[in-house]
């Protein structure tokens, strides 16, 4: 059990660094500072790398603590906080629900950036489509119909 619970509170400090770094790369988003938009996102995804080992751990320290308690192969953490005395139970039903709320904050966070992101990208896309011909709407095979527009536009460059 003691192993098991290291590693879990390994996950959770991990969940915490994932949380910060969803964090910053929403306010990058939202500055709209797009040079660090990159290294943010890059930095999300090694936290989900290092996150992606330690669930394989966890799953096999959590076999090993299963099968000394006697529980099936891949026991939820609440069946095996079911399965042990205090004080290990009420630390694995700690781990539990601070799991269930951190990904709660995740899932939402992950979510408000994936629309910052879409907003973003169809801003652009619709800058773009003013700089040249304009869709007008689509063919029966689904390709743009554009006009071309003979007006003159004025463009600043340094945005």
């Amino acid at each position: 059990m003691e192993k098991l619970s290291q590693i879990l509170w390994r996950e959770r400090e991990l969940l915490d660094t994932l949380l910060f770094k969803l964090e910053t790369e929403q306010l990058v988003l939202a500055s709209g500072r797009n040079r660090w938009l990159l290294r943010a996102a890059r930095e999300v995804e090694q936290v989900l790398d290092t996150l992606r080992q330690t669930e394989i751990l966890r799953a096999v320290a959590s076999d090993e603590a299963a099968a000394a308690l006697g529980l099936e192969h891949n026991p939820s953490l609440r069946a095996l906080a079911e399965a042990v005395e205090e004080p290990w139970h009420s630390l694995l039903l700690d781990h539990h629900e601070a799991f269930r709320t951190v990904t709660r904050e995740i899932g939402a966070l992950a979510d408000a950036n994936r629309e910052l992101i879409t907003a973003g990208y169809r801003s652009a896309r619709e800058t773009l489509m003013t700089l040249g011909d304009s869709a007008e709407g689509y063919n029966a095979d689904g390709d743009a119909v554009s006009v071309t527009t003979s007006e003159r536009r004025l463009v600043d460059w340094s945005l």
